[in-house]
């Protein structure tokens, strides 16, 4: 069967975009039909699969799929390339809200090509020690704080953690941190790519609360700027008594190209 389909990327998370008004249902839930599309020798190519389904009570539903074809938790970047895709194919305005597996979210188009994303509150940051937080911000997440001088391989270490005990079964991303003038710099090695991405959306927001439970909560409001290997975003939040509210994701959302593939 043919398919029209669409891929974006936000900061170099690139995803493979269907419309599930139309006939999917070769790819949905399909594992080995959704990794062969995601492989980059043999396929389009791309970080994850996204399916946009129509609600009755949302704009719209958001199904994620790693590029194993696992169906995954919540996808920061997945989400705001999500938003800009609604507009594009006219399930939703330049605001919208959708539901994704952790929950509902709201998302807007702030101007062409920069979206922000409404991410859910977060009410615990576990501190494993002085520099090793883990936290769930819609996907769970490990983060180090790295040291000035430290250097750490992202694949080794990332894959050394997420197939450690406790994560083995269920795994986890994994983060490393480094404070820089000009914001954060964050590297993340996802489950379900089982590598090192140019960007995480969750990673990065994840990250941004590390920092700021690792500086001792200094602010009670929170916008901080961060690097990924694939460009800038930034995370806000407001902090008070130990929960993150009103968080959100902003940057780049960009539609790389369109075509027709045959399964």
């Amino acid at each position: 069967m043919e398919h029209h389909f669409w891929k974006y990327q936000g900061t170099g998370n690139d995803f493979i975009f269907f419309d599930g008004r139309q006939d999917v249902s070769e790819i949905k839930d399909n594992k080995e039909v959704i990794a062969s599309l995601c492989d980059r020798r043999y396929g389009i190519g791309a970080d994850g699969l996204i399916i946009l389904e129509e609600h009755q009570e949302f704009d719209f539903r958001m199904i994620y799929y790693n590029s194993d074809g696992s169906e995954s938790t919540m996808c920061g970047n997945g989400g705001r390339c999500s938003i800009a895709f609604a507009q594009l194919t006219g399930f939703a305005g330049s605001e919208c809200e959708f539901l994704a597996v952790d929950g509902p979210h709201m998302g807007k188009v702030v101007e062409r090509n920069w979206i922000e994303l409404g991410m859910n509150d977060v009410n615990e940051v576990q501190n494993l020690d002085r520099n090793k937080f883990v936290l769930n911000t819609g996907s769970p997440h490990f983060v180090r704080m790295l040291l000035e001088k430290e250097r750490v391989d992202i694949e080794r270490y990332g894959r050394e953690i997420r197939y450690s005990t406790p994560y083995h079964n269920e795994g986890i991303n994994v983060n490393t941190v480094r404070v820089t003038d000009e914001g954060l710099n964050v590297e993340t090695y996802e489950r379900g790519v089982e590598a090192e991405t140019f960007s995480c959306g969750t990673g990065v927001t994840a990250a941004a609360m590390a920092f700021h439970r690792y500086s001792n909560n200094k602010f009670a409001n929170n916008s901080i700027n961060v690097i990924t290997k694939g460009g800038r975003l930034q995370v806000n939040f407001t902090y008070h008594h130990g929960k993150y509210t009103q968080v959100t994701l902003a940057g780049p959302a960009v539609l790389v190209f369109k075509g027709k593939i045959t399964t």
